[in-house]
């Protein structure tokens, strides 16, 4: 299981499942990530977090913690 997390950048990969429970999975769907989409890497912060993607045509940052949470193929 692939992580969007460990995603490098300038990869393009697709959500295969979310994971996680309740508000915190129904925020990451909110923001346009749901299964299917693909989502284009674009930065990583020095330290690791947050993560900049581009998805549905819009920049999203997320934090490391919610970008384990979604599996990526």
């Amino acid at each position: 299981m692939k992580t969007l997390r460990e995603a490098k950048v300038g990869e393009t990969v697709k959500v295969v499942k979310l994971h996680g429970e309740g508000a915190v999975k129904r925020r990451i769907m909110d923001m346009g990530v749901t299964k299917g989409v693909e989502v284009y890497v674009r930065k990583v912060a020095p330290l690791g977090d947050p993560i900049e993607v581009t998805v549905r045509s819009y920049e999203l940052s997320l934090r490391k913690a919610d970008a384990e949470m979604i599996e990526i193929e």
